[in-house]
């Protein structure tokens, strides 16, 4: 009788069924050191509890994106560790700030189900939920994973396509409690730019660029503990070449936008995100960033974005995002709708 386990494959996926992820994780400083280490990453909330305490924080809470790869890292064992692609997010909401010495688990809900015409594989939509130790959940969104049959012969599933808001509404934000953004330094932040000074449709070019390299994106995918398989094993793929984790993407150009966007201190939403073609070693990332919306919130001195954040294999924002049928330009990456906190 065999011990190890081969993962799930889409036939084994049921319409409303509840997954209990494996293995809690407490985070701490430690996390946050790598963290930083692996990606560009300076915002000013996130590095100092000074600057956090001067802001009506207690202390500098762990950058938004840890407690997102924490949470999804749990998942990938049971909903990913098959997957062909990671095709996407909605309805993401950060909560609750995570704090070093946090312990985070994680639990799916199977909503949708949709076997592909080949036969050979299936689209799984799942909900997300990352709990603290107390229970508070601190954040929750849908991903769809596009997930290998083994057994060809299964039947299919009945077609259920879960019905997926556009975007988090701006009144459905969460602000953390006490956070107060009057008497913000600008200078210790790094930018003068504030809330009043982004205007929709603007677009903002990052213009800095990293390299991805082999060893640091296999190095932080085990950071968040992603066992899926295609980013380690060589042989999975025909071209012999590891996939980079999307969100080793998506944490690259966030970094990058601080050039720019210094004062986005907060991601508080995932309206949407795709990753558009797959990402791999030797490939250079830059973003731009285009505001969508902006909005008012309850919090003194706070403001927030609604932006589209585009990474780009080399890219400026002047070489495009789709073409005249509507598919993605081959050079783009990323593209990620999400919500941010600003001093207005």
């Amino acid at each position: 009788m065999t011990k190890t386990n081969p993962g799930r494959f889409f036939e084994d996926y049921r319409l409303g069924e509840v997954i209990a992820h494996a293995v809690p994780r407490t985070v701490s400083g430690g996390e946050r050191a790598l963290y930083h280490a692996l990606y560009p990453a300076r915002h000013a909330l996130h590095s100092s509890d000074e600057f956090a305490r001067a802001c009506g924080l207690p202390a500098a809470p762990l950058d938004d994106l840890i407690a997102f790869h924490t949470v999804f890292g749990k998942t990938v064992p049971d909903i990913s560790l098959n997957a062909v692609a990671n095709l996407g997010y909605a309805e993401g909401r950060f909560r609750a700030p995570v704090w070093p010495g946090d312990t985070l688990r994680a639990e799916s809900e199977v909503i949708g189900l949709k076997q592909n015409s080949n036969g050979r594989s299936g689209v799984v939509w799942v909900r997300t939920r990352g709990l603290n130790q107390r229970d508070e959940v601190v954040l929750d969104y849908v991903r769809w994973v596009m997930v290998r049959k083994l057994r060809l012969d299964a039947p299919a599933p009945e077609t259920t396509i879960p019905d997926l808001a556009d975007a988090v509404s701006a009144e459905d934000l969460v602000s953390p409690p006490g956070l107060d953004f009057t008497g913000y330094d600008f200078a210790l932040s790094g930018e003068p730019h504030r809330w009043a000074d982004y205007a929709v449709g603007e677009v903002i070019d990052h213009v800095d660029g990293v390299t991805v390299e082999e060893a640091e994106h296999m190095m932080a995918t085990r950071l968040w503990q992603n066992t899926a398989k295609v980013h380690f094993d060589a042989t999975l793929r025909e071209d012999g070449r590891r996939l980079i984790y999307g969100g080793h993407v998506i944490s690259l150009a966030r970094a990058l936008s601080f050039n720019g966007l210094a004062n986005a201190q907060m991601i508080v939403a995932l309206n949407g995100g795709a990753h558009a073609n797959p990402c791999f070693a030797g490939d250079t990332v830059r973003a731009w960033t285009e505001v969508l919306e902006t909005a008012e919130t309850d919090a003194p001195g706070v403001g927030a974005l609604r932006l589209r954040l585009v990474a780009t294999k080399g890219e400026g924002p002047e070489a495009g995002l789709r073409n005249a049928e509507g598919k993605y330009l081959p050079h783009v990456l990323l593209d990620l709708d999400y919500w941010a906190l600003m001093p207005r």
